[in-house]
């Protein structure tokens, strides 16, 4: 069974920092570029952060740049987020996702499969 789950979600106050991991099973995430998505409520879904099958930063957003980092190891089938300085702005459930070419793409159509999201509050 193909499975993207994420973890690493949770409650941090602002300007703290979290990891957020994408496990994928039943598929090898080598084939795949991957991009992790947020939503937060009443707000469109927004693309975070992409990764090329070639380990590379193929995008990431502009209200994150430069506390967000995208990497992946494929020899665990996980890719990471790491996010520092976190913003209450930045509140918001979390999807990687993955899809079946070398560069990610921020267009959320493009991708083939989902995780089930996980939840990030920043808050004091």
């Amino acid at each position: 069974q193909v499975q993207l789950v994420e973890s690493g979600g949770g409650l941090v106050q602002p300007g703290g920092s979290l990891r957020l991991s994408c496990a994928a099973s039943g598929f090898a995430l080598d084939n795949y570029a991957i991009g992790w998505f947020r939503q937060a409520p009443g707000k469109v879904r927004e693309a975070v952060a992409g990764i090329s099958t070639s380990d590379v930063t193929t995008y990431i957003a502009d209200s994150v740049k430069g506390r967000f980092t995208i990497s992946r190891d494929n020899a665990k089938n996980t890719v990471y987020l790491l996010m520092k300085s976190l913003k209450p702005e930045d509140a918001a459930v979390y999807y990687c996702a993955a899809e079946r070419r070398p560069d990610a793409t921020p267009r959320a159509d493009d991708y083939d499969y989902w995780g089930q999201g996980t939840q990030v509050t920043v808050s004091s």
